[in-house]
């Protein structure tokens, strides 16, 4: 039996509420036994938020368990760890006969997803690290003045720059790319992006990158294998140079003995118990997605870390169906895609080879009189010569929205596309100031701008409407919210990792210190 868990006997009706109907595809098969287990505290998602709470909880002497839907992604000594771009299989993709990109694969629990909502594709990860292992590794945090046109001001700026920001950035080991590196072939549209937005007087500089540099000297000397510096990064880097959360949070908090992680749990719902608490039931799927068997969980503390979509879509079914029948109204809504935008540059001066990889630097144009807006280079494992793909971040409204359908018990986003249009077109301005600029007599630069893809969903259960600063939510002791459903549509203009991490750290100090005193609460919600 495990130490950091309690197995006990629990009566045949406690199984047969909904496990059936709350299967969710494409899990395929029925489930050969059934199990049942209790623990003081439950976290639902492995990425950002569900890493932080795990290590703060054992930190804290609470026995946790994390229920995760993905694999493990180990680092092997053969550089085979993750699929390449180059040679997609099911390791790219999560049960699906496709990967992201439409190259056909086995099925199997590989790392990344597409969905396909209404008015919106949204890409996530799947994995013991969640996010963290497709993210590209930048750690960018928002300025003062855009952070309160997402947040109130109930959440310090100071105490956040002073205090949670540096705390992540530590943890994850983030700095810009050193110049040793940044001076190899690899990195030409890094160069020529600093260059580029320096030229057309916009304020522009590196970014920090939660990457192992020393890793990436090894890819360089052939010690490791080329991964990194060959844009083989949204799939995971085999070289092992990533410091996603699966290296720094997750491993500490498993060292102290409190935490247990399950990969491959998939989590179909949640609910309250009659006495303190919450119940979460799952289906435990083998390496071909079935459902080998399902497990009950009772929980006194529940954390939902699954990601915007996972979490948001969990709350919603909840109220729906009433087994959380008391949350707020305002569950499912103030969704928004972080002003989400991806630009193909064209015809670019000096035959630029756009391949290393993470994404390294950033040009902000927040002045824009239509939207804020930063762009980064993107890695291109294409190697296409004189082109650069920017990942493109504006401030959008969060007026997206989820919905529960009863006749197939699913949950489903829907964005209006109206809502990319301001964004849109600041972003087409800024990108046309920039080829202006580096423009010749023989080359003319060209960039278009798609906003039809999302990979920074964010809200869904936000700050001040669901929860309280904190993650509360309102309505539910022992409740809480730590993952990017939090943050109302946008993390102004910066990519939401960082902030994700630094708020979950915010809030689990209070919560640790207010909430969780012996199995009893110091402090009672009520509902806002």
């Amino acid at each position: 039996m495990s130490y950091c868990r309690r197995r006990f006997l629990q009566t045949a009706a406690l199984l047969t509420a909904g496990l059936s109907a709350s299967i969710i595809n494409p899990l395929r098969t029925r489930a050969t036994n059934t199990q049942n287990e209790s623990v003081d505290a439950l976290i639902i998602g492995s990425g950002f938020g569900g890493a932080v709470a795990a290590l703060r909880l054992a930190q804290a002497g609470i026995h946790t368990v994390v229920l995760e839907r993905g694999r493990r992604w180990d680092i092997q000594p053969d550089g085979n760890t993750f699929a390449t771009f180059r040679k997609p299989d099911g390791r790219a993709a999560w049960l699906s006969p496709k990967t992201a990109f439409g190259d056909s694969v086995d099925i199997y629990p590989g790392i990344f997803e597409r969905l396909d909502e209404d008015g919106i594709t949204v890409l996530t990860g799947a994995g013991v690290g969640g996010g963290s292992l497709v993210y590209n590794a930048i750690t960018y945090q928002p300025p003062r003045n855009l952070f309160y046109r997402v947040f109130p001001s109930s959440v310090s700026y100071e105490e956040m720059d002073q205090i949670y920001y540096p705390l992540v950035r530590s943890m994850l080991g983030a700095t810009p790319i050193p110049q040793d590196i940044l001076s190899t072939k690899y990195y030409d549209t890094v160069r020529l992006l600093l260059e580029n937005g320096t030229k057309a007087g916009l304020p522009t500089r590196l970014l920090d990158l939660a990457v192992n540099w020393d890793i990436v000297r090894q890819e360089l000397s052939g010690q490791k294998v080329a991964s990194t510096i060959l844009a083989e990064v949204w799939f995971g880097i085999n070289s092992g140079a990533k410091n996603s959360v699966d290296h720094n949070y997750l491993p500490q908090a498993e060292r102290t003995g409190y935490v247990e992680i399950l990969p491959l749990h998939v989590v179909t719902e949640i609910s309250e118990l009659s006495r303190h608490g919450y119940q979460v039931l799952s289906n435990e799927i083998n390496e071909k997605g079935e459902v080998i068997r399902s497990k009950t969980f009772t929980c006194r503390y529940l954390f939902l870390a699954a990601g915007s979509i996972g979490t948001s879509k969990l709350l919603v079914k909840a109220k729906a169906k009433g087994t959380l029948p008391r949350l707020s109204p305002s569950v499912g809504k103030y969704w928004g895609n972080n002003g989400d935008m991806v630009a193909q540059r064209s015809n670019l001066p000096n035959g630029v080879i756009d391949l290393g990889g993470p994404s390294g630097a950033v040009v902000e144009n927040f002045s824009n009189t239509q939207n804020p807006i930063s762009l980064m280079n993107l890695q291109d494992w294409t190697d296409g010569s004189g082109q650069q793909r920017c990942l493109t971040l504006g401030l959008p409204k969060p007026n997206g929205f989820f919905t529960y359908d009863q006749s197939t018990d699913a949950v489903t986003l829907h964005w209006p596309t109206s809502e990319n249009q301001s964004n849109l077109s600041a972003a087409q301005n800024t990108y046309n100031t920039l080829d202006s600029r580096i423009a010749t007599s023989s080359t003319t630069p060209k960039t278009e701008v798609d906003a039809s893809i999302c990979a920074h969903p964010l809200g869904g259960a936000v700050i001040g409407k669901v929860c309280d600063e904190y993650g509360r939510v309102f309505g539910y002791e022992g409740l809480y919210v730590v993952d990017s459903a939090f943050i109302p549509g946008s993390t102004a203009c910066t990519n939401p990792s960082f902030t994700i991490a630094a708020l979950a750290e915010r809030s689990m100090k209070t919560i640790l210190a207010q909430d969780i005193t012996f199995g009893k609460y110091s402090r009672r919600q009520t509902r806002h």
